[in-house]
């Protein structure tokens, strides 16, 4: 890998000393010396790069380089690959014209026509080399000769045929009062059409049989790099040293000081507003971004260009996920939505976070979940002296833990099978485990679902949390941190006004125990268990139509990774009281998300796969909020954290309230629960906003 700060130090010597016409490529005919090493900590140039695949593309760029001068630039301009095509395609073409007169003749040619056919060949050839170079035939290599390049030679040809067909109606074939024959016309038109395309294909057919150890193996790809950064060069070396059926051609970057370097064997041949032509031009099979720290709009405008030019596009691990050791550099993936929807890197305080969870007993309840998990992950970079995975899935539980017990590190791991709202057997894990810090992430998330078991919605997010919190202060925990929702806001949904409950029995705790309570709100992250996409993808996989509630609806989102290192940041900022707020970018439409979602899968919204609009479901917002009115906001010293104000709360009519949902939850009363919720939130639950 490169180290910081290294040059690409290469001079034009370098550049050119591999093409024909320059002095030191006549050397490299005759001389097995390697070529002079450039300045730089490590060069990863065992990436093959073959010179003639090379050459097609280095050339277009010498014209720009105004630092050279002399015969050897001369030289190294004259694009020789092609003077030997059209050399080739010149014999071609006459040997062809030739052959149609001794078809035409049954090999018996007289005088008279051999005369004809030395007079007319020049300008038979010339007519085909033109319309050849019309047609852009003498812009391809051999090697990748396919069907677009005997279509290509296809048309030139019978333009070519067309030309010398008028020619000859207008009387300009004659030789000595003889017009050239219709049918050595039609003969030598076929006949040149397979003598040209014969060498391309037999070209391409050595070129795959080069490419592969066995006849059975596929051929290789040919990939360019986006990214000759640090990221760029461990792909390099990633790819050198895997045996993956692939081989770099190149690599793109935007800083002007990289352009038109090497690296190793590898050419930085433009910036990405160039891609097109260089997917183009060097016939690129794949492209992989590898600009990990790239803002989202930056990939997404890569991914767009890749998609018209119909080549796969592989991206490296974003920072969130090397950070997390969830994957390595050497594991390229499919770009996703997540990478096209995430935001800049989270800055951390990680000296804060470490401070009340390092050396700790840390309990996470719903650690089994999307977030739950997330967490578990993330807290065991920060050393607590125990984890508590608290759950009332085992499965989820038994996956978290495996995945955990590979990356202990002298983390003492405890899985729990538990419901939060036990109270009897949470006091006995609090009593056996003593957490100092207690994540509570355990919820009902689902709104459709809540809105039809109104009294399980109210047991679980109102009297889990109320268990949970309660114990915590109980047994002496620190730091209590509720996951809560942007749903929670003006709440239209049962969901929603159960975690607006949620939120006050803490606030009222925090103002009477010594326990620091915080919450911290956030709108929906992508692929979680509760997202849309997994079932999007599952109505892509089925042929659609892919179900979108509203055109105008809205969400705002953000990726796991992110949303939890900002819970645990929030965590270590809370006095006691507080509901943080995180920063959620700006507000996605769903028709968006949905459309782009369709294309990833190489498919066209509307032809392929059609989206139909289903309309709002119970308890849903047309748009999310983040806060209410009364809250306002206030920065934080983290810009992606802001914090609402805090609320005066009634706490005799909040237990008042309280009592009457637990009777009302114990009795299964959705309706009259859904009133004492609906009282609580102030009358918005199941107004719905549709505007």
């Amino acid at each position: 890998m490169l180290e910081s700060g290294a040059e690409l130090d290469c001079s034009a010597d370098l550049r050119f000393s591999n093409l024909p016409g320059h002095p030191a490529w006549y050397k490299t005919l005759t001389s097995t010396k390697t070529p002079p090493k450039m300045t730089m900590s490590a060069e990863p140039s065992q990436v093959s790069l073959n010179d003639d695949d090379q050459l097609n593309a280095v050339d277009k760029l010498e014209s720009s380089l105004e630092t050279e001068s002399g015969f050897g630039i001369f030289l190294a301009r004259i694009r020789w690959k092609r003077i030997m095509q059209v050399i080739l395609d010149s014999a071609l073409v006459a040997l062809g014209f030739t052959l149609a007169f001794l078809i035409r003749f049954d090999g018996h040619v007289t005088p008279l026509y051999l005369h004809q056919l030395s007079t007319l060949v020049p300008l038979v050839v010339a007519i085909q080399l033109s319309a050849n170079w019309t047609f852009g035939v003498y812009k391809r290599l051999w090697r990748y000769t396919g069907l677009t390049e005997v279509m290509e030679l296809g048309v030139s040809v019978m333009v070519g045929l067309l030309v010398v067909l008028t020619m000859r109606k207008l009387g300009l074939l004659s030789v000595e009062n003889n017009q050239l024959s219709y049918g050595i016309i039609f003969v030598n038109s076929c006949v040149c059409f397979l003598a040209l395309v014969g060498p391309r294909v037999l070209r391409r057919l050595m070129t795959e049989h080069s490419q592969r150890k066995h006849w059975r193996q596929p051929v290789r790809k040919r990939v360019l790099v986006v990214g000759a950064g640090d990221a760029g060069m461990m792909v390099l070396r990633e790819l050198n040293m895997r045996s993956n059926g692939v081989d770099v051609v190149g690599l793109i970057d935007d800083d002007p000081a990289k352009v038109r370097k090497r690296i190793g064997a590898i050419t930085v041949f433009g910036t990405t507003a160039e891609l097109p032509k260089y997917i183009e031009n060097l016939f690129i099979d794949q492209v992989i971004i590898a600009m990990p720290s790239a803002p989202p709009s930056e990939t997404r405008r890569i991914v767009e260009m890749c998609r018209q030019a119909e080549v796969e596009t592989r991206i490296l691990p974003g920072l969130f996920e090397l950070i997390d050791g969830k994957v390595s550099i050497n594991q390229l993936r499919e770009v996703s939505l997540e990478d096209l929807l995430g935001r800049d890197p989270v800055k951390l305080d990680q000296e804060s976070i470490a401070g009340y969870i390092a050396g700790r007993s840390v309990l996470v309840t719903g650690a089994g979940g999307s977030i739950g998990s997330e967490l578990c992950r993330q807290i065991m970079r920060f050393n607590p002296h125990r984890l508590i995975l608290l759950g009332k899935g085992e499965n989820s539980i038994f996956t978290i833990q495996q995945e955990l017990n590979r990356k202990l590190d002298g983390v003492e791991l405890i899985p729990v099978i538990a419901d939060v709202r036990d109270q009897v057997r949470m006091k006995a894990i609090f009593e056996q485990f003593k957490p100092n810090v207690v994540f509570h992430a355990a919820a009902h998330k689902h709104v459709p679902l809540m809105e039809a078991n109104v009294a399980e919605a109210v047991a679980n997010n109102v009297f889990g949390t109320k268990c949970v919190a309660e114990l915590s202060a109980a047994h002496g925990v620190e730091t209590f941190v509720l996951v809560s929702s942007d749903k929670a806001v003006n709440p239209t949904s049962v969901m929603g006004a159960t975690k607006r409950t949620a939120e006050l029995v803490i606030q009222d705790l925090a103002a009477i125990t010594d326990t620091k309570y915080v919450a911290v709100r956030f709108g929906n992250v992508l692929a979680s268990r509760g997202s849309v996409i997994p079932l999007w993808k599952q109505q892509i996989s089925q042929g659609g139509p892919v179900t979108v509630t509203h055109p105008e609806a809205t969400r705002y989102f953000m990726l796991i990774p992110e949303a939890v290192q900002l819970i645990l940041q929030a965590g270590a900022l809370g006095n006691g009281g507080e509901i943080f707020v995180l920063d959620m970018g700006k507000p996605v439409k769903i028709l968006d998300l949905a459309n782009d979602l369709i294309r990833f899968s190489g498919l066209s919204p509307g032809t392929d796969i059609e989206v139909q609009f289903i309309g709002m479901r119970p308890g849903e917002k047309l748009y999310e909020e983040l806060l209410t009115q009364e809250e306002g906001l206030t920065k934080t010293s983290y810009e992606k954290i802001f914090v609402g104000k805090p609320q005066p709360i009634d706490r005799e009519g909040l237990q008042k309230v309280v009592d009457r949902l637990r009777t009302g939850a114990a009795a299964g009363d959705d309706p009259a629960l859904r009133s004492e919720l609906n009282q609580l939130v102030g009358g918005t639950l199941n107004q719905q906003q549709n505007v």
